[in-house]
């Protein structure tokens, strides 16, 4: 419990250094990952139901090309072979996480933030089965995204974490064909 609350504090002191060094570099157009991955908070949201029904039907008819589905299935495959190596069980793909995923990765190509375009925290799109979060826009393959998110502690931390058991990844295609990634992680 104190490793957790530690880990916490940890996690929001890099991210507020992480936002102001942003806002003094400016905006960019590179590929890059979110300033830190999301974790819904233990406490956060008990007793309270969010099911966000009109943003999940209109992810599932969103258009993704196979190259995108295939990448997000390939993300996966690299996700269970570090976990297996690092001696965790593989993740399961969660459909309900993915319609998930694709509202987030919908709602980050005008807003690129944990927070949704409402104001609602991540999980409220399906707070039934949302635990936790990892963003990144402009990688344009699993190889890359999955490095980059290997790469920052908080997003790895994610990925390797052996409570989550589910995950669903998303693919939001723009018209420029950018490609912005939600990797929504559940127990």
């Amino acid at each position: 419990m104190k490793k957790l609350k530690l880990k916490r504090i940890v996690a929001v002191a890099l991210t507020a250094v992480m936002t102001f060094t942003l806002l003094a570099c400016g905006a960019t157009t590179e590929a890059l990952v979110d300033d830190q991955a999301a974790v819904r908070g233990m406490d956060e949201g008990v007793g309270e139901i969010w099911i966000d029904d009109e943003a999940i039907a209109l992810a599932g008819s969103a258009a993704s090309s196979q190259a995108a589905q295939d990448a997000c299935r390939a993300v996966l495959g690299l996700m269970n072979q570090r976990r297996e190596a690092q001696g965790l069980p593989a993740m399961a793909w969660s459909d309900a996480l993915t319609n998930a995923a694709q509202v987030r990765a919908n709602e980050i190509t005008t807003s690129f933030s944990h927070t949704r375009p409402n104001g609602s925290a991540f999980w409220t799109v399906d707070s039934n089965v949302q635990y936790g979060e990892n963003l990144a826009k402009l990688y344009q393959s699993a190889d890359s995204v999955f490095t980059a998110w290997m790469n920052s502690p908080t997003h790895a931390a994610n990925i390797l974490d052996g409570g989550y058991r589910t995950v669903g990844i998303a693919i939001c295609q723009t018209g420029d064909g950018s490609w912005y990634w939600a990797q929504e992680f559940g127990y």
